[in-house]
């Protein structure tokens, strides 16, 4: 809720500059993509400058793989932001430049069965036991979109963007075990180049991918 607060209050303080302009409008809705899901709302100041601000939730579960560990992932999403729309030709289409507060995590967890290569070395699964870890990117990412978000006129409208959140190497965070070795210093070495490895794997997620669909009424 902090962040939609952040968003109010940074178009509330937009809208009084161009209260005069007949042309704007307020719009509410929801926003729903690979952001997540949440409330979205925006002021169109003229023909061709508005903000918007919205904050998305969701979680997910998927298997992130790195050598012979299948780890579960669970991915936590959670963000808000606020975006600058830029439409050069006065209609719907737009250029979007912002920023996102990123609280994106994804909680790492394998217990592996079989024997298994943890950084350079081979342990048993009584030596490994469960490994566990929390995966996370730049608290602060700008983001850059494109995209369609209906005329100027009264009504419900449907939007479409595609883009990027720049939110830096994701990196992995307090790989820990619980096994025999989990102590033991040697291990604890491997643990950390484990981490590099798996940081490696994810590496192509510097740039987060951002396709949302928006439905909402402009006032």
């Amino acid at each position: 809720m902090k962040l939609f607060a952040t968003a109010l209050v940074v178009l509330g303080l937009a809208a009084p500059a161009a209260a005069q302009e007949s042309s704007g409008g307020f719009s509410a809705g929801v926003t729903g993509g690979t952001l997540g899901i949440g409330p979205e709302v925006g002021y169109r100041m003229s023909d061709n400058f508005g903000v918007r601000g919205n904050v998305t939730f969701l979680g997910i579960s998927r298997n992130v793989d790195s050598d012979d560990i299948s780890y579960d992932g669970d991915l936590k999403l959670k963000s808000g932001g606020v975006m600058v729309d830029v439409h050069p030709f006065g209609g719907g289409f737009r250029l979007s430049a912002g920023a996102r507060v990123n609280r994106n995590r994804v909680k790492l967890v394998a217990k592996p069965t079989d024997d298994v290569e943890v950084g350079d070395e081979t342990y048993t699964p009584e030596e490994v036991g469960t490994l566990s870890g929390t995966v996370k990117a730049n608290k602060l990412a700008p983001t850059l979109t494109l995209g369609w978000g209906g005329g100027l006129s009264r009504g419900l409208k449907v939007g479409i963007e595609a883009g990027g959140m720049f939110q830096g190497s994701p990196t992995v965070k307090d790989l820990r075990a619980t096994g025999l070795l989990a102590s033991d210093p040697d291990f604890q070495a491997s643990l950390r180049r484990e981490e590099e490895e798996v940081e490696d794997d994810i590496d192509k997620f510097k740039i987060y991918p951002i396709v949302q669909l928006s439905i909402g009424y402009r006032f």
